[in-house]
Order: C-alpha cells, then sequence, then structure tokens
C-alpha cells in the first residue's frame, strides 16, 4: 500500500498532538540526523532545515508513502537553547528564560510520495516570569526539562512559568497543528491508515 502516511519522529508528544486531531500516521519511525546547528544557522533556518532532514531521511524507507517531519527550535535572540545534556546546562537555559520573552521555532516538512518536499515555518512568542532560585531547583528535581528543548515543557509544570503566549500554542508543545493539518490537507494526505 502506497500513499500512507508515516511519522519521522521520536516524539511521543508529536504522535499525541496528532491524535489529537484524530490522525493516526500509519507508522512512527525516528529520524537518525545529526542536529547540530551550522556555524552561524540562524534559529528560524535551523529548525526549517531539520524538519525537512527528518522527513527526507525517513523517506528514504517508505518509498511512495507521505513522510511528516518536524522540530522545535527555542531562542533568545539568536542563541538556540537547545535540550541540555544535564541539570546544570538546564540552570543555564532556565535561567536566561527568566523574566523575558522568548521565540519558539516549529519547521514541519512534507515529503511526498514524488519525493518533493512542502515546508511550514511557524513562531510563537513566549514570555517566562521572573523565575527564583529555589523554582528552579524544584523545576530541574522534577526531571521535567530532559528531552526539552529550552529545558522546558510547556504542557508540564513549566506553564506555571509563562505569563504570556502570543502565537501557536501546540508549536510550543511541539508541532503546530493548524499549519500541519493544512499542509496534510492541502496535499491530499490520507489522515488515517
Amino acid at each position: 500500500m502506497t500513499g500512507r502516511l508515516i511519522l519521522a519522529s521520536s516524539s511521543p508528544r508529536r504522535a499525541a498532538l496528532l491524535a489529537q486531531l484524530g490522525i493516526e500516521p500509519a507508522e512512527v519511525a525516528a529520524a537518525d540526523i545529526d542536529e547540530t546547528p551550522e556555524t552561524g544557522e540562524l534559529p528560524r533556518h535551523l529548525a526549517g532545515r531539520l524538519a525537512e532532514a527528518k522527513a527526507r531521511a525517513v523517506a528514504a524507507d517508505f518509498p511512495g508513502d507521505f513522510v511528516l517531519g518536524a522540530d522545535t527550535v527555542v531562542a533568545c535572540g539568536r542563541r538556540i537553547l537547545d535540550k541540555p545534556a544535564d541539570a546544570e546546562a538546564a540552570r543555564r537555559h532556565l535561567s536566561l528564560l527568566s523574566g523575558r520573552r522568548h521565540r519558539v521555532y516549529g519547521g514541519v516538512s512534507l515529503v511526498g510520495p514524488d519525493g518533493r518536499s512542502h515546508a511550514r515555518l511557524v513562531m510563537t512568542q513566549v514570555s517566562v516570569k521572573r523565575l527564583s532560585a529555589a523554582e528552579i531547583d524544584e523545576y530541574l528535581a522534577s526531571g521535567e526539562w530532559k528531552g526539552k528543548a529550552g529545558a522546558y515543557a510547556i504542557q508540564g509544570r513549566a506553564g506555571g512559568f509563562v505569563t504570556r503566549i502570543n502565537g501557536s500554542y501546540s508549536n510550543v508543545v511541539g508541532l503546530p497543528l493548524h499549519e500541519t493539518l493544512a499542509l496534510l490537507k492541502g496535499l491530499g494526505v490520507p489522515l488515517r491508515p
């Protein structure tokens, strides 16, 4: 069978977000790519490049199918806040975000059965309250920061840190739903296996 929807992701959040819309990919496959930013690469370009790289890497194993790739990049100014390797890196990220506004870029790429890619880029502004050292310590102790770009999960405890959001909430969680649905429907992708 060809023309199925394949999700190129290791993120359970992305699959859950699609499920929220009643969309169930035929398969979910993680893309093994290097996510290191290129020298001088801007956060918005990184999000788009990685989303397409993930989709293309997985598409090689699923010829004839639609492959959806996505990436989320958290940035404070031009500084990219990656998934921290340890609690100290997470503390640095949270300290930088404390009392400031930052941007979350969501790249979405869909590689069709013909090999052509179609992309969307979404930006959401998020404002974080001033965090005390005790609040940061407590959040780090929760472990929720692990594996999260920017060292926080807005859909979890860190939601209490957010004072304002301008743009797509689901983008901050991991997949901009409105733009993703429009992309899938616009290309006639089957939304259920």
